[in-house]
């Protein structure tokens, strides 16, 4: 089904492929009757293209680089948007579109999630941006109909920002990221590897882009073969995929850990365009006539069946076949999986779900930037026409991404033949990715084309006894789920028709609702501020020496955003630095806010001038310790605390699962590995040192205290390896830290305590 080469490949006209060898350059030679160097080459991708039109530099291989547009939701806008403030924000000097798709229900917290709402609306008109009221579209479709444009870069504050599909450059990153480009400041970043997606063939019926996503994610996310590069989906097997296809598969790279995507363009791309009333923002865009790659994914298209990611990951990946003729053995290897998240705090079982041998499934739900597209509900409609999903405990709940899909859904009767079943469709809203709408019942089983399955991140609380799980699907399986009345089932079971439908795109359901300033700033436009919106809390430079206590280990194979600081109901408190803070780790680790926030009072009282050490023996000793080797180690000292994990920061790019652990005193990370560049970016931006051990080497414990003496100047001087100290028994155990590769300016950022004060200096 999916190959991946063992070193680079050579694509020559954009159809055949010559994997890299000591005879290879000979071979593209003889093909294209001219000799062409691995460097050349690697300048003819599409996305090298793109990086160089819009890189600042000079130099392609540190890149520093100006998008074209921001988007952001609102969860993420108004910390973001503060930030800016703090820092001298006048007006929006790009493009920014403020969404709603995330806290739209407002059904959390009394009036602050309206309140988040009222303080875009008037930041729109204040500096200047586009406001998509609630429900009118969820972030990443608005960005499809109405920002995406060929070879145009595009940053969101969002981790599934991908437009790749339609010829644009997307990344989702934290909010300081945003922040920059709205200060004029610049994305800054080695140039990345990119790998080739070989796409050939033709999917067969029943088979959607989900299956083919998840079949993806399942061949490159545990061996990190795409980890922070550019995807490049290219080959005769793009032409035969719809536009709402190819954009299925391409939302869902996020989870591969790639850097960002891009796709060859053609008149399938054009016609979408056309359709949105966009057809000056269509570019062709195809790989020169010999470009060089650092790795290729071979997908033949015909050959991938209906998936399916089991709880806990999208990288789970079975096919439904496997799993129906293995269940039992499946069901337990998940039940194995459970347990690294949970440990034995939750008696988590998948067997009673078998029933007659098949699996039973209690909720189907088709969402989202991944799941709501036109031709995904299209299809689920027609597999479903003439069946029902039953008066029993399965349920189905279909979510439209846009509201223009909506309206075209009930005009082409899909709507009616859906409604008719026994399905709901509700309005545009990503409350189902992140545990804030469609929470199932404990020990429930839900399917979901939509993006992610975390632990907890459904919704349920384990800290509170409940537990839930998700396994992704494509909409066409789930649509045949439902119609065997939640039996877990194939499309490719399916033996009926499923149409091609056209779509029609209403512009002026947007134009009659969205507010677009047309980049016109009114700075006598007060924003409004609700009483749960908080100014961030000042943050001290980086001091000459720290003393940091450990008041988490996880030792997880990776550890999520959503176990970091959990999604759901706490997203509406994201407003309110401090308020979220008290969430951090909460579903993980229930004892790190109090032993955070007892570091970071020790801090407090060391600015306040106060006795560090009074009722607290164990610092005291921690300290006398160090002192027997660092006579002057309280000189210029901070104190802090640390987490240690294997490897954190997996999916989502939500700024607070770094600005969280900084409010409450944190001043570092340690881990084996960061699992995205974006979590990392995080740190940094937060003032957060991104600490990185030798795997296997770990001298302290949780609770520890780790001296680093002299790091201010570590920073400065651009210390390869830094010398820390683990005071156990009373006595200083030394190991080494590194900091990875560090942008100059990333540097600074550290030194200063965090971008704010960066930005003040």
């Amino acid at each position: 089904m999916i190959t991946l080469s063992k070193g680079g490949a050579y694509l020559i006209n954009g159809t055949e492929v010559i994997e890299a060898s000591a005879d290879a350059q000979a071979a593209v030679a003889s093909k294209v009757g001219r000799a062409v160097t691995m460097e050349e080459a690697a300048k003819n991708t599409i996305a090298y293209g793109i990086l160089e039109a819009h890189n600042t530099s000079g130099n392609m291989d540190k890149l520093k680089i100006k998008f074209d547009k921001l988007t952001s939701h609102d969860i993420t806008y108004v910390g973001i948007i503060q930030t800016a403030r703090a820092s001298g924000l006048e007006k929006f000097p790009i493009p920014y579109v403020l969404t709603n798709c995330h806290n739209s229900l407002c059904a959390v917290g009394g009036t602050i999630n309206e309140d988040d709402h009222m303080f875009g609306l008037t930041c729109a008109k204040r500096y200047g941006g586009v406001y998509v009221p609630p429900h009118q579209a969820v972030i990443h479709q608005f960005a499809r109909e109405m920002l995406a444009g060929g070879g145009r870069m595009i940053l969101g504050s969002d981790s599934h920002t991908r437009y790749g599909a339609l010829g644009t450059m997307a990344m989702g990153e934290g909010g300081p990221e945003l922040v920059k480009q709205l200060l004029n400041q610049t994305y800054d970043i080695d140039r990345p590897g990119v790998i080739a997606v070989y796409l050939s063939g033709e999917p067969v019926k029943g088979v959607g882009p989900q299956d083919v996503a998840i079949a993806l994610i399942g061949a490159v996310f545990a061996n990190g073969y795409v980890k922070n590069k550019v995807l490049e989906f290219v080959g005769p097997g793009v032409k035969n995929l719809s536009a709402d296809f190819r954009i299925g598969v391409d939302v869902m790279t996020t989870e591969t850990t790639c850097l960002s995507s891009i796709w060859q363009t053609d008149d399938e791309i054009k016609e979408f365009y056309d359709i949105h009333g966009r057809s000056e923002d269509f570019a062709v865009l195809n790989p020169g006539d010999v470009a060089y790659y650092d790795g290729l994914i071979d997908i033949d298209l015909s050959t991938v069946r209906p998936m399916i990611a089991m709880p806990f990951h999208p990288s789970n990946a079975y096919t439904i076949e496997e799993v129906n003729a293995n269940l039992a053995d499946v069901l337990h290897e998940v039940e194995e999986r459970a347990k690294v998240s949970f440990g034995d705090s939750i008696d988590f079982t998948l067997q009673d779900k078998i029933k007659d041998g098949k699996l039973y499934v209690d909720q189907g739900v088709i969402a989202g930037c991944a799941g709501g597209g036109f031709e995904n509900i299209c299809a689920a409609a027609d597999i479903l026409k003439g069946k029902y999903i039953g008066a029993d405990e399965f349920t189905l709940n279909v979510y439209p991404a846009s509201t223009p899909i909506y309206m075209e859904l009930m005009r082409n009767g899909c709507a009616q033949t859906l409604l008719e079943t026994g399905a709901v469709l509700k309005t545009a809203f990503c409350g189902p990715c992140f545990g804030a709408g469609d929470t199932p019942a404990n020990n429930a089983f839900s399917i979901r084309h939509s993006t992610r399955n975390f632990p907890n991140r459904e919704g349920s609380k384990v800290q509170n006894g409940q537990v839930a799980s998700v396994a992704l699907m494509d909409a066409r399986s789930i649509a045949a789920t439902a119609a065997n009345k939640g039996f877990l089932t194939a499309a490719t079971d399916f033996d009926g028709d499923i149409a091609t439908y056209t779509y029609h795109f209403d512009q002026n359901i947007y134009a009659n609702r969205v507010y677009d300033s047309k980049g016109v700033a009114d700075s006598s436009v007060d924003i409004k501020f609700g009483p749960n919106i908080k100014d961030w809390p000042k943050m001290c430079e980086l001091p000459d020496n720290l003393m940091l206590r450990v008041v988490s280990e996880i030792h997880d194979p990776v550890t999520t955003t959503d176990e970091l600081i959990p999604s759901g109901e706490t997203s509406s408190y994201r407003s309110n630095p401090l308020g979220l803070a008290e969430f951090t780790l909460s579903r993980k680790d229930p004892e790190y806010v109090g032993r955070a926030k007892d570091m970071r009072a020790v801090q407090e009282d060391l600015m306040a001038g106060k006795n560090v050490f009074e009722d607290r023996p164990g610092l005291r000793n921690a300290m006398d310790a160090v002192k027997k080797q660092f006579a002057d180690a309280e000189d210029s000292i901070g104190y802090g605390s640390t987490i240690f994990a294997v490897k954190p920061g997996d999916g989502s790019a939500r700024e607070q699962a770094a600005s969280c652990q900084k409010v409450l005193g944190g001043w570092a990370n340690i881990a084996n590995e960061y699992a995205t560049k974006r979590y990392r970016s995080n740190l940094i931006n937060w003032g957060m040192l991104p600490f990185l051990i030798k795997d296997g080497e770990l001298p302290f414990k949780n609770l520890d205290y780790i001296f680093v003496p002299g790091i201010k100047a570590a920073v400065e001087n651009k210390t390869s390896v830094i010398k820390a100290y683990a005071v156990v028994a009373g006595k200083l155990k030394e190991f080494e830290l590194t900091l990875g590769d560090l942008t100059d300016e990333e540097r600074k950022i550290i030194l200063t305590g965090c971008l704010i004060n960066y930005n003040r200096v």
